[in-house]
């Protein structure tokens, strides 16, 4: 009897990975998912936290597509390992500050690291040649295969016909006939396949699952680095960053501003750990304090604060002030106008 060959499918909660790891199901292969936790993905955060993103459906994507298909998925955290990616990438950044080629390199090494572990025999990932402009070209596809130490092990269901056969295929694992020649940026033939399989309901094609690919969130995690003067972080750090409006208007401190209700309650669990600031006489925010101040600095953030609350038009507000490990006290200042407020202190 012909051995019943096993595959990690790295799952993303993507369309990409769902895709081929169903590919390779549908050949009687057996399939477990992995997916790695770095505390840089997109949901199950902000979805959960602001009013906006309520109507959006509250799941693990990951979970969710290892249940569409019927898999195991094993979710790893590899918080601390992934430091060095994100701090010294080898192959350097994207447009913002994703190391795209040096993660998957990652991913793939410790996806074939569990192969080896587990005794099974090969790893599937759902890359599309030219799709990303970073990760997947001809040129660094055979890169991450070559420095993840995965080598042929490694399959790309839905471009294998375009790249030269690996070993599933060689020995006869797969059925490279049954495989696909995907290319480019185009989603419509991943869509196209969904809909053969019936699969409606899965993540927004092309939508981003990571916080390293968002402008406006790498400029933040930016001006982290350069206010500590080096380039470290800690998971509550990038958990902050996703959160609420921050604003840096004098080099050693910033403000953390809630913006509704959600952000509010998730910046309470916080608040021991910060300066921190509300109002007293009107409805308004709580803002964290990142970094040291002294009294003329927590004059200008109460200033700041009140400019937030509904107070922003009376002459003065009456404000809260709880130093870090301190005794609250209250002092009254007039909010600063708009004009007052500089855009570069936005970030």
């Amino acid at each position: 009897m012909q051995k019943t060959r096993k595959a990690v499918a790295l799952i993303s909660g993507g369309l990409d990975s769902m895709l081929a790891a169903k590919v390779v199901l549908d050949q009687g292969v057996h399939v477990e998912g992995i997916n790695f936790y770095t505390g840089f993905c997109v949901e199950g955060h902000t979805h959960a936290i602001r009013k906006q993103d309520r109507a959006k459906p509250k799941r693990n994507n990951a979970l969710w597509v290892a249940e569409q298909l019927g898999v195991p998925l094993h979710i790893i955290d590899v918080v601390e390992e992934y430091k060095d990616v994100v701090i010294n990438p080898k192959h350097g950044y994207g447009s913002n500050l994703n190391p795209c080629l040096d993660c998957k390199g990652f991913m793939v090494h410790h996806a074939h690291r569990w192969m080896e572990e587990n005794a099974y025999d090969f790893i599937i990932t759902g890359e599309v040649l030219g799709q990303r402009p970073m990760s997947q070209r001809r040129d660094t596809l055979p890169l991450i295969a070559r420095e993840s130490g995965a080598g042929d092990r490694l399959l790309r269901p839905l471009c294998a016909k375009l790249l030269p056969p690996t070993l599933p295929e060689r020995e006869g694992w797969v059925d490279r006939e049954q495989l696909l020649a995907f290319n480019g940026r185009s989603r419509k033939p991943q869509m196209a396949l969904a809909a053969h399989y019936d699969l409606t309901d899965y993540a927004q094609p092309a939508g981003g699952c990571c916080f390293l690919t968002d402008p406006n969130y790498t400029t933040k995690l930016a001006d982290l680095w350069q206010s500590r003067g080096d380039k470290r972080y800690e998971l509550d750090d990038i958990m902050l960053l996703k959160v609420g409006r921050h604003l840096r208007p004098r080099p050693h401190f910033k403000l953390i501003v809630g913006r509704e209700e959600g952000e509010n309650n998730f910046l309470e669990g916080y608040r021991r750990r910060y300066t921190h600031l509300r109002s007293l006489s009107h409805s308004g925010p709580l803002v964290l304090i990142d970094g040291e101040t002294d009294n003329d600095d927590l004059h200008l953030a109460a200033r700041l604060a009140a400019r937030f609350c509904q107070g922003r038009s009376a002459a003065a507000v009456r404000m809260s002030i709880t130093p870090r490990g301190g005794a609250p006290y209250e002092i009254e200042v007039p909010p600063l106008n708009s004009d007052d407020i500089p855009q570069e202190w936005y970030l």
